[in-house]
């Protein structure tokens, strides 16, 4: 997926709507970092090729990935790609899927809906 953004942004494709929904980027507490960059990368190449004014709906699927920290990744791929984010709704596993207070990497899914201009 990382090398098809990187063609469409040099090929100079541009789209109204982009959706990111990866693969699970941490599987364990050690694989945070690493993941927090893949999350960057991906979402920075999904801003660049979308119209100004294009919507962005981006997912994680790490337990270990909290929401701030996911939302700030978000911002700061935004910053890194020169684009504006604007986060206009937050998503979160269904209520099928309670998460326990003992295990609070049960909140597994989060998402945002973003403007990006």
């Amino acid at each position: 997926m990382f090398k098809l953004l990187r063609d469409y942004r040099e090929a100079g494709e541009l789209f109204d709507v982009v959706i990111m929904d990866p693969p699970k980027f941490a599987e364990s507490k050690a694989q945070l970092t690493g993941a927090c960059r893949g999350y960057k990368d991906i979402n920075m190449l999904a801003m660049q090729i979308l119209k100004p004014g294009g919507t962005l709906l981006t997912y994680s699927c790490s337990g270990l990935m909290d929401q701030n920290l996911f939302q700030k990744i978000i911002a700061d791929a935004a910053l890194d790609a020169h684009r504006k984010v604007m986060f206009t709704e937050r998503f979160a596993q269904a209520a099928d899927h309670p998460i326990d207070s003992a295990y609070p990497e049960g909140f597994y899914l989060k998402g945002f809906a973003c403007t990006v201009v």
